[in-house]
């Protein structure tokens, strides 16, 4: 049984206003680690130059969906900035807040992957050639993040140790 091309395409879209919101509640999970991390100079800089990259994102999105005259939906991106902040909020209390926020953010970044390998699928299967080239630089975009946090978990474990070692938990969080 085949799915209709009119099916594929409201999956499409249905899948495109999900990742905008996706990526609204990526910035509410990155903002607050960026203005609290101080012993973390490199992660804090990846994360801001991750920003940016998810700003390009949505505006991604964005173009995308206004190709179809829909944009995001402010419920969505509202709720799920909701909720990103929370998971932020409830790391900040940890002693090792660095290192929840780290794995939070490798999960995250393999979901926005999943959810752009998705989308592209939909893309192709619905015939929606002019999102394909968009989607794949954001593919990019989170993949090249998840194999920096992957590669950079180690530094970021040891630090906090030593952290930890030399003033105890309050001085190794951020």
């Amino acid at each position: 049984m085949s799915t209709s091309p009119d099916t594929l395409k409201t999956l499409f879209i249905t899948g495109a206003v999900n990742l905008h919101a996706v990526e609204k509640q990526a910035l509410s999970i990155m903002t607050p680690q960026v203005a609290r991390i101080e012993n973390y100079p490199e992660i804090a800089d990846r994360l801001r130059e991750h920003i940016e990259e998810t700003n390009d994102q949505i505006a991604r999105l964005d173009e995308i969906l206004a190709t179809f005259d829909t944009s995001g939906s402010v419920l969505k991106d509202a709720g799920l900035s909701f909720t990103g902040s929370m998971a932020a909020i409830s790391h900040s209390v940890a002693g090792d807040e660095i290192l929840k926020n780290s794995f939070a953010n490798y999960a995250f970044e393999h979901f926005e992957i999943a959810a752009y390998k998705s989308l592209l699928t939909l893309a192709e299967d619905a015939g929606i050639t002019q999102a394909t080239a968009l989607l794949q630089q954001s593919l990019r975009e989170e993949q090249s993040m998840a194999q920096w946090i992957d590669e950079a978990l180690p530094m970021v474990t040891r630090r906090y140790a030593s952290l930890y070692a030399d003033g105890g938990a309050s001085t190794a969080k951020v």
